[in-house]
């Protein structure tokens, strides 16, 4: 009787014992929570496949030039476009000059005449729309060139378009035939533009501009496109 009692309770102990080993090996661990109040961390986005963070710098540099270039294009374009459409300027219609490449007359490339009326060499170039001397680099060179309407002046624009920076001197001259410079020194121009020269009302009125270049001074062809004349006739 006592045998049995203590194998019976031995049979139990082992039983229990067994289910709390199996209990203890199966049990999943607690979930780990985020504490409260802390933040997610920032979402962020690869960079482009082939782009390294250099060259993503660089191409962003590279458009903020491409767009100050357009900008300042613009700009130009409006500013020629407002010389142009200037209800007090007026362009030559005769022009004569001290000398032109190989001695051009008439409506010829690079003669006088191709410094009369609105401009039209649109880039910076040689171009035979435009006048220019003889030969290079030789020195004193001047265009003489007569308006439509006598005005009392105000302002020469000289737009160059080739060799710019040569003008040393701007003359207008009065109804009697003398001339009266307006203008004398250093010719800050660069690429196609204008040399504007503005001064005070003159007293006289004109219809007649004389640029004059020192073609030495700017190695090269020196070209002339177009010459406007602004002012008033009161």
């Amino acid at each position: 009787m006592n045998i049995h009692f203590k194998l019976i309770c031995s049979f139990l102990a082992l039983v229990l014992l067994s289910g709390c080993n199996k209990k203890s090996s199966t049990q999943e661990p607690a979930a780990t929570k985020t504490p409260a109040g802390t933040p997610a961390a920032p979402a962020t986005t690869a960079p482009a496949a082939g782009t390294s963070a250099p060259e993503a710098a660089n191409s962003s540099a590279g458009a903020s030039a491409e767009t100050t270039a357009k900008m300042a294009a613009a700009d130009w374009a409006l500013k020629q476009n407002e010389i142009k459409s200037d209800p007090n300027g007026q362009w030559a219609i005769q022009a004569t000059a001290s000398s032109t490449y190989n001695d051009a007359e008439g409506t010829a490339s690079w003669s006088a005449n191709q410094a009369t009326g609105a401009p039209n060499v649109e880039k910076y170039a040689d171009d035979g729309a435009a006048w220019t001397s003889k030969t290079p680099d030789g020195g004193i060179e001047w265009l003489d060139l007569k308006y439509p309407k006598p005005v009392h002046a105000t302002e020469v624009r000289v737009r160059e378009s080739f060799g710019s920076g040569a003008v040393i001197k701007i003359e207008v001259y009065d109804e009697q035939g003398a001339a009266h410079a307006v203008w004398q020194g250093n010719d800050p121009t660069t690429d196609l533009n204008y040399l504007m020269v503005k001064f005070p009302k003159t007293a006289f009125t004109t219809d007649r501009v004389k640029v004059t270049l020192a073609t030495n001074v700017v190695s090269g062809w020196n070209e002339i496109d177009a010459v406007q004349l602004v002012g008033t006739d009161q």
